[in-house]
């Protein structure tokens, strides 16, 4: 595959998984009775990327997109249920993906990278220390500037049950595939990526590898999880990428948050405008 085949795939694998989830969140909200546009669905999570890829323990994320949901002036009780459905709803496909995947392929997976990894791990021991520093701080700093709306979105789940019993089913049954969609799409960026390359490493181990680079910036505390993922992606945590590891890290990390990051600043500075953006990012780099 030519590098501009590669790329052009990766934008369509970008453009499938942001469709999947602009249709996924409207669908909820449709079904608690708030018929919102596609556009204002692909805007609220544009602002919840950006804001999920800049904060510590992405805690940005959710308040970023209860603010695109109050602009779509659905109600504030509604758009609470409806981020939690779609929680709910996510995370069992999330699950089944990552066991299937384990499943299948951990074995050539450890087989392939778990050599690379060890000495990486001894001969960077002092940068995974400091990555470990790094990610405890950023914790503690996440915990102190963690807004009240990020504590509000912790709903009891006895709440959103009522709502989930109220809604019709059609929305949550179809939520299902397009989170796999959302999934695969996103997984499949570096595998595309690494197809450049002259002798790609295994594909099948190699998507257990982009699942756990991509997802562990889930519990990982800094934004994005930097440092810890890419020790990991350069340590061998997706294969042996060759000489050519560098630029295939700057092109994933560009697909996979700096995309979202350039779409949801700029929306939000079209939008709001840019003196409301900086006032937000001082707010949150100054939690005094």
């Amino acid at each position: 595959m030519t590098a501009v085949q590669a790329h052009l795939l990766c934008l369509a694998l970008v453009a499938a998984d942001i469709l999947a989830r602009a249709w996924r969140i409207q669908w909820i909200v449709r079904g608690l009775g708030h018929p919102i546009s596609l556009w204002d669905s692909f805007t609220l999570n544009a602002f919840g990327d950006a804001a999920s890829a800049l904060t510590p323990l992405r805690l940005g994320g959710e308040p970023a997109r209860l603010a695109g949901l109050l602009r779509s002036r659905v109600p504030a009780t509604a758009a609470f249920v409806a981020i939690s459905l779609e929680a709910l709803a996510s995370a069992p496909v999330l699950l089944l993906t990552g066991g299937w995947l384990v499943w299948r392929y951990a074995p050539a997976w450890w087989a392939m990278a778990g050599p690379r990894l060890a000495d990486a791990a001894a001969s960077a021991w002092p940068w995974i220390v400091a990555v470990v520093i790094v990610s405890v701080l950023a914790w503690r700093a996440a915990r102190r500037i963690a807004s009240p709306a990020a504590h509000q979105l912790r709903r009891p789940l006895r709440r959103a049950l009522v709502y989930w019993r109220r809604m019709p089913r059609w929305p949550l049954v179809a939520s299902t595939p397009l989170g796999f969609v959302n999934i695969a799409a996103r997984v499949a960026i570096l595998p595309v990526l690494a197809l450049t390359l002259p002798s790609p490493p295994p594909m099948g181990p190699m998507l257990l590898g982009s699942f756990a680079l991509l997802y562990s910036q889930l519990v990982l505390p800094t934004p994005s999880g930097v440092g810890a993922v890419e020790l990991g992606f350069l340590g061998g945590a997706a294969g042996d990428l060759g000489s050519g590891e560098g630029w295939l890290l700057l092109a994933w990390r560009f697909y996979t948050n700096g995309v979202g990051v350039v779409l949801g600043v700029a929306l939000a500075a079209r939008i709001y405008g840019w003196p409301a953006v900086r006032h937000l990012a001082r707010r949150w780099s100054d939690p005094h």
